[in-house]
């Protein structure tokens, strides 16, 4: 039974990576490749030698080209599991982009032509907004099933390695940043650097989104000396449970209850008139929760 559930999850996470890579070669061809707009990674690289080649040279081919020595170094420092998933992800990335060329530029040529070549730059705006929706979808999918399609993703994780020093989101942060550069010098345009940076944002929260969950609710701390009045409030009006952690005031070094509940945003203001009814000089903390399982909340998978 159990070999099975593990053999059915394998099948799945590799079908995620290949709706995801179809996804993302749809975002770089439809919507990011034809404008120039390179939002970092692999294919932000791809896209400015795709350019500076005069369409010499494939996306695709360049992309995996640009993989083969971080997956040198990933089988060597990062594990094998996660790397043949990678492989696979980027190996099918790659051709998707370049078998749908041919198809995506056709369908673009005749948005084209509707529009008698004419290309707005709120036009362009519109097409990094849903190229990096698109993008992050297809990138979160891949990502959510184990994998990454290379790139920075993959170099980010080696330098990672290597420099501890440096988180991973510091370190995609600096590549993602120095490619969008490069490629505002080599398109001598600082506005379609601009867009790139706006794909690359909206992207980035998709993918946050898919892997870390939508149902944002928030986090309350409560310090009190009427926590008891409180707590039950809350458990009786707001139908939350609510925790208690011992705390000790460091400088009365008085022991308190610190109550812990976590809420959806609309019960926040009812949770504060609890609190301003009953002790007007409570301490509270509100904090963003990304994703809540248990109870009242999300149910585990």
């Amino acid at each position: 039974m159990f070999l099975k559930e593990k053999v059915s999850g394998t099948w799945l996470d590799y079908l995620m990576i290949v709706v995801g890579s179809i996804i993302t070669a749809v975002s770089i061809n439809i919507f990011l490749l034809p404008y120039k707009i390179a939002p970092g990674g692999a294919s932000g690289i791809a896209t400015i030698l795709y350019y500076v080649s005069n369409e010499r040279l494939p996306v695709g081919i360049t992309m995996l080209a640009l993989n083969i020595p971080l997956f040198i170094l990933g089988m060597r420092f990062i594990g094998k599991k996660f790397v043949i998933k990678t492989l696979f992800g980027t190996v099918l990335l790659s051709v998707i982009i370049d078998l749908s060329e041919p198809f995506t530029s056709s369908f673009t040529q005749k948005i084209a032509d509707t529009s008698q070549g004419v290309i707005y730059s709120q036009d362009i705006l519109l097409y990094s907004l849903f190229g990096g929706f698109l993008m992050g979808l297809g990138l979160g999918l891949v990502f959510r099933s184990g994998a990454t399609t290379g790139g920075t993703d993959l170099a980010a994780r080696i330098v990672n390695h290597f420099l501890p020093v440096f988180t991973m989101g510091e370190t995609l942060l600096i590549i993602d940043t120095t490619i969008i550069i490069l490629a505002t010098v080599a398109f001598k345009s600082f506005q379609l650097g601009l867009y790139a940076i706006v794909t690359l944002f909206i992207s980035s929260k998709v993918i946050d989104a898919i892997l870390e969950g939508v149902n944002f609710a928030k986090g309350v701390f409560i310090i009190s000396d009427q926590s008891e009045q409180i707590s039950a409030r809350i458990l009786k009006e707001l139908d939350r449970g609510v925790t208690a952690l011992e705390g000790t005031g460091m400088y009365t070094g008085n022991n308190k209850k610190v109550l812990l509940c976590i809420l959806n945003r609309g019960q926040i203001p009812i949770l504060k008139n609890i609190v301003k009814g009953i002790d007007k000089h409570a301490f509270v903390i509100l904090t963003d929760v990304r994703e809540v399982l248990g109870e009242g909340f999300k149910s585990y998978e």
